[in-house]
């Protein structure tokens, strides 16, 4: 772990609660748990301990040791956030949590390679069983963080309180260790179909259609044409899905369009082109198959988008452009062109990546290029299935170097606030523990806290 103080490390806890919850669910279904303890109505297991201890040591790469009691106490003061921000009404969104949910799909996608992968190695039985236990976390996630934000909103530090806290740091020999980053940017310039073999999966879909409507079986049809790679266990079915389900715009507004037994006409999202038949209408939900078919694209198409690449790279190397301009002038990425091409962190929303915890192949692209190179072109294709070529930019770097005042100011600006706030929900803590239910399993009264939480054994 980089850094050394408490501050600090609590930044990071509730992404290793996070991650250790999806587990500790699965080894509360294979055995009979003991009940560490209850806040309000919610409930810490013998499991959850070990299991959350085991990611702190993980994640820390054995840098951090926690006991049994101090990872109770870590606990029980994120069960109090969450409950009291139920109690005060605190309100998340449907829409925050599927977004949540879907960055942690694409983070544990990108660890373990794939979704299937990310199944079997949390012990779910399918994807939806995932986004249904990450969605139960995330609101919980989310509940602790507005509810935080609610008690911290007045707080701020003046550059005063900066220096102090920065000069505290430096005076134990406490400063952190800020780790290498890099600040990127892209160019993106895709190979799309032609317009014929567009019309010749749109043509294709509507054929199908007309012969499931003549009684032909639309999961056979499934299995022989479509190109969703799960179609081979489920025939094409896709479940009970909502309005609130993590599904595309246009493939919800397809299949809530529809009565039963009816399948759409062929429409294009970006995974490419689908039917939908809807099979029955169960209250809120839809349940619905679909066939999905993926238009080629000729290889004579890549190498034309290649040297399209390979052009806007000169006019930048020649100076005919700056890689803003060429940003604006030629990428076709939705979410960078108008921001300079700046590629947005998907884990802490900045535009700042720590160089040795990017993505693999992003690093090894990059690792070795400076501030203001061009990294060689190269191809990539989404989980969609566009096909691109991309150039990446490197726009400012940083080493691995200890906290300095100047340089890092707004660094440590954000670490004194993080404190400052730490300690405002601390006391708190210390008021609502007084009028919060608590009763502490057996094994755990010999536990020396740092707050008063056996009061209600006393």
């Amino acid at each position: 772990m980089p850094f050394k103080t408490k501050t600090l490390k609590n930044t990071s806890i509730l992404f290793t609660f996070f991650l250790a919850s999806l587990g500790a669910v699965n080894a509360q279904q294979t055995k009979v748990d003991g009940v560490a303890v209850v806040i309000g109505e919610n409930i810490v297991l013998d499991s959850d301990i070990e299991k959350f201890k085991q990611e702190v040591e993980v994640r820390s790469e054995g840098k951090v040791t926690i006991s049994n009691c101090e990872m109770l106490e870590e606990l029980m003061q994120q069960k109090l956030l969450a409950h009291h921000a139920v109690v005060d009404s605190v309100v998340v969104s449907q829409s925050d949590i599927d977004g949540k949910v879907q960055r942690s799909i694409d983070y544990f996608t990108n660890q373990y390679g794939s979704e299937e992968k990310v199944i079997e190695a949390y012990g779910f039985n399918d994807i939806d069983d995932l986004r249904k236990e990450l969605g139960r976390v995330q609101k919980e996630n989310l509940l602790i963080e507005k509810e935080q934000q609610k008690i911290t909103e007045t707080i701020d530090v003046t550059p005063e309180e900066v220096r102090v806290y920065f000069k505290g740091l430096k005076d134990k020999n406490e400063l952190p260790e800020i780790p290498a980053e890099v600040e990127i940017a892209q160019i993106v310039l895709k190979a799309e179909p032609a317009k014929e073999e567009n019309d010749r999966i749109i043509n294709k879909l509507n054929e199908i259609k007309k012969q499931v409507e003549n009684g032909a079986s639309f999961k056979l049809k499934a299995i022989i044409n479509s190109d969703d790679p799960s179609v081979a266990k489920n025939g094409g079915s896709m479940g009970v899905i909502t309005k609130e389900t993590g599904f595309v715009k246009e493939f919800k507004e397809a299949a809530f369009s529809l009565e039963e037994g009816e399948i759409s006409e062929p429409f294009k999202s970006p995974f490419g082109y689908h039917i939908v038949l809807l099979n029955k209408i169960r209250g809120n939900g839809r349940d619905v198959s679909h066939i999905l078919m993926q238009p080629e694209i000729a290889d004579d198409k890549l190498k034309e988008t290649k040297e399209a690449a390979e052009k806007v790279v000169k006019e930048i190397k020649e100076g005919k452009l700056t890689f803003e301009e060429a940003v604006k002038k030629y990428s076709e990425d939705d979410e960078t062109k108008n921001n300079g091409g700046l590629i947005i962190n998907p884990y802490t929303q900045e535009t700042t990546f720590e160089l040795t915890r990017m993505p693999p192949d992003l690093f090894a692209r990059i690792s070795e290029l400076k501030k203001g190179d061009l990294s060689d072109i190269f191809y990539d294709e989404t989980r969609e299935g566009e096909k691109m070529y991309k150039v990446i930019f490197v726009k400012d770097k940083t080493e691995t170097h200890t906290a300095d005042l100047v340089k890092d100011y707004v660094r440590m600006q954000q670490f004194a606030l993080a404190k400052k706030k730490e300690e405002e929900v601390e006391k708190w803590s210390k008021d609502k523990i007084q009028e919060t239910y608590i009763k502490l399993g057996n094994d755990y009264k010999k536990c020396t806290f740092k707050k008063d939480w056996k009061k209600s054994n006393k």
